[in-house]
């Protein structure tokens, strides 16, 4: 009887050895004389246990990890084609804490099935929400989709389904769906790992939100930065349109949409959705004025709807279980469920799909497990670099977009970046000016210019220099910066620094800083 075993193929797992380990196993099941298959799915999202291999038993699978290729031997020796206890067996992948507390409705079968694979797509829930929209019609695609209360997971926050109505609603003609996958926040990788692990949940959302809208394009506009989510998204949308499901006559019926990737070169800007059309364009990606919105007037001047990837793939759920199911999670206007991203100084570095609610304080310490360092947190990041940076003492704030709001933070994307006690938050706020000038595009005077003087502000401050009269001028230019700015990148870069000077004043002290 051949044996079945699953090993990530996502860029995470890759980077910390997952291909040694399944050249490792193979290799060994062959010595042994041992019929095995190796499936090569994307990853459950507990990296701090990867590489990791999991066994498919009559009791479900079980997991060993993290591993080395040297243990591999030892294993197969010891039990692991039943699934027999050993000190890196994990058990039941579902039962670890970190997956069982989690609520995975747009993750559920990342890490689970071949990404590779229409047919195991199919087999594990896949197309029941297209097939599901198509019975109910354009019209009643955009309601279910409003009622949901899906609001944009890129950062935003804006109704998902209002968009879809805007974009309906104009002229018939060439409209367009475009798929923002330039993720560029720091600590964040829910997109890519979504794309290298369940791409057809992508086609699918963006087949629906074509049909819902009207359009018969889609694009998927990925960071060069992600190659193995490039690959994944061609093999995957290469094997829908071979069984019909992009074409012509979209799963037999009369509506026609296909989708084509395009490879951004990495500027940040263009995650803002207007730079993005410059360059899908084949333009400088340069922010756009708005009005026009892209609703109107977007990918070569037709009416477009852009969304985020986590925002199109959440949307077959929606279609397939409908929409009360899904707004039955969250908390005030925040519904649904958001997958969250640790990353930093943190024990337990993951994804955490988790419904909206869940306190600051439970996803760092509850899931994290505090810093990886062993010392005392003292500030997180939320939402990239342009997010606030939130004490512990506001580790009692409800991952929230209205929330967040009050305490001035935003969730974005929804990356938690985290900091131990060795932290210098002066030369964190120093930082946010130095990226926004960085990647700024150039277009608009208060970010193109006021990052670069609160830099140099910034600086004269850690050096004593009027330190008062500097920290006056860094607020005024942050104010400038958030109500000129043309866009978030210039308009958000005030969120990291006011909160920096707000919560760790102390850093901000010529005494501090003299002292270093």
């Amino acid at each position: 009887m051949t044996i079945r075993f699953f090993i990530s193929r996502d860029a995470a797992s890759l980077a910390v050895g997952a291909d040694a380990i399944a050249k490792a196993l193979q290799q060994a099941a062959d010595t042994k004389g041992l019929a095995i298959e190796i499936i090569r799915t994307g990853s459950r999202g507990l990296f701090w246990l990867e590489p990791m291999i999991e066994v498919e038993t009559p009791q479900g699978r079980i997991a060993y990890g993290p591993l080395a290729p040297e243990n591999v031997a030892e294993l197969l020796t010891d039990g692991l084609m039943n699934g027999e206890p050993h000190p890196l067996c994990l058990g039941r992948p579902e039962a670890i804490p970190y997956l069982a507390k989690q609520q995975r409705l747009t993750f559920a079968r990342c890490g689970i099935v071949d990404p590779r694979s229409l047919e195991d797509y199919l087999a594990h829930g896949g197309y029941r929400g297209l097939a599901r929209a198509l019975d109910l019609g354009p019209a009643a695609m955009i309601e279910e989709v409003v009622e949901s209360g899906l609001r944009g997971r890129g950062g935003a926050g804006f109704p998902t389904g209002i968009k879809w109505r805007t974009v309906a609603q104009t002229k018939p003609g060439q409209k367009y769906i475009v798929c923002n996958a330039d993720e560029g926040d720091s600590g964040t990788f829910s997109d890519r790992m979504i794309m290298e692990g369940d791409p057809f949940v992508l086609i699918e959302g963006m087949t629906i939100a074509g049909i819902a809208v009207g359009a018969t394009k889609g694009y998927i506009y990925i960071r060069s930065e992600y190659p193995h989510a490039v690959h994944a998204m061609e093999a995957a949308i290469e094997a829908a349109r071979r069984a019909d499901y992009l074409g012509s006559n979209v799963a037999g019926s009369e509506w026609a949409f296909d989708i084509e990737v395009r490879v951004g070169a990495g500027a940040y800007v263009c995650g803002e959705e207007t730079a993005l059309l410059e360059s899908l364009e084949g333009k400088r990606g340069l922010v756009r004025a708005k009005p026009p919105l892209p609703a109107h007037v977007g990918l070569f001047g037709c009416p477009t709807v852009i969304n985020n990837v986590m925002s199109l793939a959440t949307v077959p759920f929606i279609l397939a279980q409908g929409a009360k199911t899904y707004q039955d999670y969250g908390m005030g206007r925040s519904r649904g469920t958001m997958p969250i991203q640790l990353a930093g100084n943190v024990k337990h570095g993951g994804l955490v799909e988790i419904a909206f609610g869940v306190t600051l304080g439970e996803l760092v310490e509850g899931f994290g497990g505090g810093t990886r360092s062993g010392r005392p947190v003292r500030a997180v990041q939320v939402g990239g670099p342009l997010g606030a940076y939130f004490p512990v003492d506001l580790f009692d704030t409800p991952f929230d977009y209205e929330a967040f709001a009050a305490r001035d933070g935003l969730i974005g994307h929804g990356g938690i970046v985290v900091f131990d006690d060795t932290v210098d938050m002066l030369k964190q706020a120093r930082f946010a000016m130095e990226f926004c000038a960085h990647e700024s595009c150039g277009k608009c005077t208060p970010c193109r210019i006021g990052s670069t003087r609160g830099a140099e502000t910034l600086d004269k401050i850690a050096h004593g220099m009027e330190a008062e009269h500097n920290l006056a001028l860094v607020k005024d230019l942050c104010e400038t910066m958030k109500f000129g700015s043309l866009c978030a990148l210039g308009g958000f870069t005030p969120y990291p620094v006011m909160s920096a000077l707000t919560h760790f004043q102390d850093d901000f002290t010529p005494v501090r800083h003299a002292a270093e």
